[in-house]
């Protein structure tokens, strides 16, 4: 691999921003008084931000670092994810966001002992824990480690990780919510400046379309792939996809958390909406980047490419950090990377606050309810310490498992069924109830393990991981009804604040009938599908 080296100024601009977003998290720590103050922001967060803050954690140096990667290795297919996410979005924002707002909760998990039993609420506080420390966090700080290798080959991986785990934590540990939520605003700016930059340097240097089909594989250039595709196969596109991402938005504490800052529902919705809108350029300005370096990197054009061709051949999450390193001049670069760093920081800093979050309200809040708002918030602050060592200690283990996004998704596959099972029917169904909720966790659970030792472990089977997540969804959801349906119903007055009835619609379309268009989450809702189907018919 070529070596890559920074200017002097691309070094002062990147310590500039560090220093920043280390300052406003201190200052912003001077704020917080309460419990609610650190970990929801005081309940009082706008759309935009809401809006800008999800896409920032969703888009972080982990997902530009996968989404590249995938595709120079499989293609575009990988955005698949990502425009089925505004899909995921409207559902949310119809079917489940009034009641978790209204129910006043800290914490997703809290939301199921509402709904269910304690049971659900702490396997799903430890599931949260493992997967943010284990998937978010740990990738995040592996992704920026890997940028960082290029500049510093000489520094062992684990010390890159240390660095970028202190410098994440120490604004997250004193801001709390706020200081995520803000940051990311700065860092959503920056990361799109530098995937608008990348993207346009990259095509002019390609020159046009014809010479990327003229190279790349068609099938590599197409969203909706065959049943054997190893990327996205189209079954698995409208089963597993729809799964996983409902798990990520709609039920993923550290994305939630966000939306459970809204001042009210019409700015979580709004806020929701935005956030599937930002997601769809990503096609252009962090995907096909991926494919481009397929032709700009062949072999034969100079010994540099084949260096470059070679590297990516054995490791395609190099993809995105060459492709800024081999297209910038100085300055520009800087800015950059500004950029990319600000992206790792987003999602370190949410996965971070989320954990402790967690801990705090649905442990150390539940078994210590003498504790005050204050003693709360320090308990807060460090717990997120403790995350921040455990995540930096994990994330140099990524490594063995291939593709980054890859082992994103693959994890959760394994994890998340019993749970989106639970949401899915507890929302709708009102018999549902806490022994079918358990039953659904306790059998899940257990077959998401025979298969992972089956399909990963022995090799007794090879089934992709996006027909897992269906097949373990469907186990937990007919476990749910048969058990609930084998014991008595649950009170209906306890659990009906939890239900989407038709008429709870109708009473909000009553409502509806008063906002202007442009205010009206149905229209808007129905505004971004349209957009979304355009863009996925455009690259069928």
């Amino acid at each position: 691999m070529p070596e890559f080296t920074l200017h002097t100024i691309d070094y002062t601009i990147i310590l500039v921003y560090i220093v920043f977003v280390v300052w406003l998290g201190l200052h912003l720590g001077k704020k917080h008084n309460t419990a609610e103050d650190y970990f929801l922001a005081g309940r009082s967060m706008i759309w935009p931000f809401i809006g800008i803050s999800l896409f920032a954690s969703n888009i972080s140096s982990t997902t530009l670092i996968g989404l590249a990667g995938d595709a120079y290795s499989t293609g575009i297919s990988v955005f698949n994810y990502e425009w089925m996410a505004a899909f995921v979005l409207v559902f949310f924002a119809i079917f489940f966001l009034p009641f978790i707002l209204r129910a006043r909760i800290y914490t997703m998990p809290e939301f199921l002992e509402k709904r269910f039993d304690s049971r659900a609420r702490n396997y799903f506080s430890v599931l949260t824990l493992f997967l943010n420390i284990v998937i978010d966090t740990a990738g995040s700080l592996y992704s920026g480690a890997l940028l960082m290798k290029l500049i510093f080959p000489e520094i062992p991986i684990w010390q890159t990780i240390t660095v970028l785990a202190i410098v994440a934590g120490v604004y997250t540990i004193a801001g709390g919510l706020a200081a995520v939520i803000y940051t990311d605003a700065i860092q959503t700016v920056l990361l799109m400046i530098g995937a608008i930059v990348i993207s346009v340097t990259a095509f002019l240097k390609v020159g046009s379309w014809e010479a990327v089909t003229q190279v790349v594989d068609p099938n590599m250039l197409s969203l909706i792939r065959p049943v054997g595709d190893p990327g996205v196969p189209w079954v698995g596109l409208i089963t597993g996809v729809p799964l996983l991402g409902f798990y990520f938005w709609c039920t993923n504490q550290f994305m939630v958390q966000r939306v459970l800052s809204a001042k009210d529902i019409n700015h979580g919705r709004w806020g929701s909406l935005f956030a599937g809108l930002l997601k769809l350029p990503v096609l252009f300005l962090m995907v096909i980047p991926g494919t481009l370096a397929l032709v700009l990197y062949q072999p034969h054009m100079s010994p540099k490419a084949a260096a470059i061709a070679s590297a990516l051949a054995e490791n395609p999450d190099l993809v995105y950090p060459t492709l800024l390193f081999d297209l910038l001049p100085f300055g520009m670069l800087g800015l950059v990377l500004a950029g990319f760093i600000a992206a790792l920081m987003s999602q370190i800093d949410s996965t971070l606050n989320s954990a402790s979050t967690l801990v705090t309200m649905d442990f150390v809040h539940k078994y210590r309810p003498n504790l005050d708002s204050h003693q709360l918030m320090k308990t807060g602050r460090w717990v997120t310490f403790g995350f921040m060592l455990l995540a930096a200690l994990w994330a140099p283990q990524i490594s063995e498992f291939g593709s980054l996004f890859k082992y994103l998704q693959k994890v959760l596959s394994y994890a998340v069924p019993p749970v989106v099972a639970m949401f899915l029917i507890g929302i709708f169904w009102k018999r549902a109830n806490g022994e079918g909720a358990f039953a659904a966790l306790v059998g899940g659970v257990l077959a998401g393990f025979m298969l992972f030792l089956s399909n990963e472990f022995f090799g007794w089977t090879n089934i992709h991981f996006l027909y897992i997540a269906p097949i373990l969804c469907v186990v937990s959801a007919v476990l749910l009804v048969v058990g609930s349906l084998m014991s008595d119903p649950p009170a209906e007055e306890a659990v009906a604040p939890y239900i989407w009835t038709r008429a709870f619609y109708d009473a909000e379309t009553a409502e509806l009938k008063g906002m202007p268009w442009y205010q009206n989450y149905r229209v808007l809702s129905f505004g971004l599908i349209v957009v979304t189907v355009v863009i996925v018919g455009l690259f069928w």
